[in-house]
């Protein structure tokens, strides 16, 4: 374990990564926000225990601070609560490190676990004790690095394809038909030809864009290592070829997830790229709708992103303080618990015992629960804090590519020079 010193040192130097990260993309939290400062009347002994958490919206009468305020009763111990905006939490975070107040629990962005780590800032799971032997693997990489794990998924959403039943049914599209990506393209184009719109998706120059972009990067069967490779010129070749061909709408280039949504909203398009987050909005958009996952480019289900955050145990100085913590983050996530929480994020289960609990509740979580199993850390392949050094090219070259500006060989090829810098 990196000892509180190095902690102090290290972390203000990982602040320009984080900036690079940007804000949460895929998670419930989307309000900005905060509270008093959560160390407030912390005492060495132990009687009060702070947790952080990127979930502002959510107030004392809510299903997620009773359950923090259940969990601290069962430790003995009274639980002091801060909720912060994801991008103010993260600097917040390695600010307190730096000083030696960090919160005894911290529940951060799963991308942001590596840049935490890497600063010596949280406690691995072998030091901490924590039991993530029935996490499902993929999800556990999110927040492994060098080798360790640092937290344990809280729980995860991530990207599928929402169709428009109305809208396909005219233009005689079986969905059942819609298996790779000639398959899709097939459909957008008698979508079109039928008078209606065909697939919208955000592909804005920020992080947002890339997730959306990551299931057809990662469907192509390409790597982040290597972003001009034939497969990942594909993925955003097929990105282009729907815009040329009128698809997809030019909006793309600048929509955020949620203005995607809206356009979906509208009832004119076919398909909409978006996330286990829509679902509320989706049975109040008065059409029919189905969800299927990201076809590969071959077929089979593309590796969508995952979004969600790690419930971690930061370095403190009183080591003691640990064994208590380790109790309060076990209540959060154990099996007894998680479905609790991840009905109140919107988010599946990162054990398969709580997800077939949530199926039994509600059937069409099925193709989510599908997603995620085939879903993978953004950081995953130990890329740790060089992601954000990959996806920001990434997104910029997509950006080149959809506004014309570059051809897709010559934009993945800047970019992976841009990204081996």
């Amino acid at each position: 374990m990196r000892s509180a010193a190095r902690s102090r040192r290290t972390a203000g130097a990982s602040l320009a990564v984080v900036a690079a990260m940007g804000g949460l993309v895929a998670c419930s939290s989307t309000s900005g926000g905060g509270a008093a400062t959560a160390n407030a009347g912390r005492t060495a002994g132990g009687g009060t225990y702070t947790i952080w958490d990127p979930y502002p919206q959510y107030d004392k009468t809510s299903e997620w601070v009773k359950l923090l305020e259940k969990c601290g009763t069962g430790a003995g111990v009274k639980v002091e609560r801060t909720g912060y905006d994801t991008s103010d939490l993260t600097n917040k975070a390695l600010l307190a490190a730096q000083q030696g107040n960090s919160p005894d629990v911290l529940i951060v962005d799963n991308p942001v676990v590596s840049t935490l780590a890497e600063a010596g800032v949280l406690t691995t799971t072998e030091e901490n004790k924590l039991d993530v032997s029935a996490i499902a693997p993929n999800l556990l990489a999110a927040g492994q690095s060098g080798g360790k794990t640092y937290g344990v998924p809280i729980g995860a959403n991530t990207l599928a394809l929402y169709y428009n039943k109305d809208v396909l049914k005219t233009a005689g599209v079986d969905i059942a038909s819609v298996k790779d990506w000639a398959s899709l393209t097939a459909a957008l184009e008698k979508v079109k030809a039928k008078g209606k719109k065909g697939i919208t998706f955000s592909a804005i120059g920020t992080e947002e864009g890339s997730f959306q972009f990551l299931p057809w990067f990662w469907g192509s069967g390409a790597s982040l290592t290597k972003l001009d490779s034939p497969e990942g010129v594909s993925a955003v070749a097929l990105w282009s070829d729907w815009l040329k061909k009128g698809y997809a709408p030019n909006s793309v280039i600048g929509n955020t997830q949620t203005t995607s949504w809206q356009e979906f909203a509208t009832g004119d398009y076919a398909f909409a790229e978006n996330g286990t987050w829509q679902l509320a909005n989706a049975k109040k958009a008065g059409f029919p709708y189905g969800i299927i996952p990201i076809p590969g480019r071959t077929g089979g289900t593309a590796p969508a992103p995952t979004g969600g955050e790690f419930v971690s145990i930061p370095v403190q100085a009183d080591t003691g303080r640990y064994a208590t913590s380790q109790k309060l983050v076990t209540c959060l996530t154990s099996t007894d618990n998680s479905l609790t929480t991840t009905t109140t994020l919107s988010y599946i289960a990162p054990t398969e015992a709580v997800q077939a609990k949530q199926v039994a509740a509600t059937p069409d979580l099925q193709v989510w629960v599908d997603a995620v199993k085939a879903a993978k850390g953004r950081t995953s392949d130990d890329l740790g804090t060089r992601y954000p050094k990959i996806s920001e090219p990434m997104w910029g070259a997509v950006q080149a590519v959809l506004s014309g500006s570059k051809s897709p060989q010559e934009a993945m090829t800047a970019a992976q020079a841009a990204a081996a810098q």
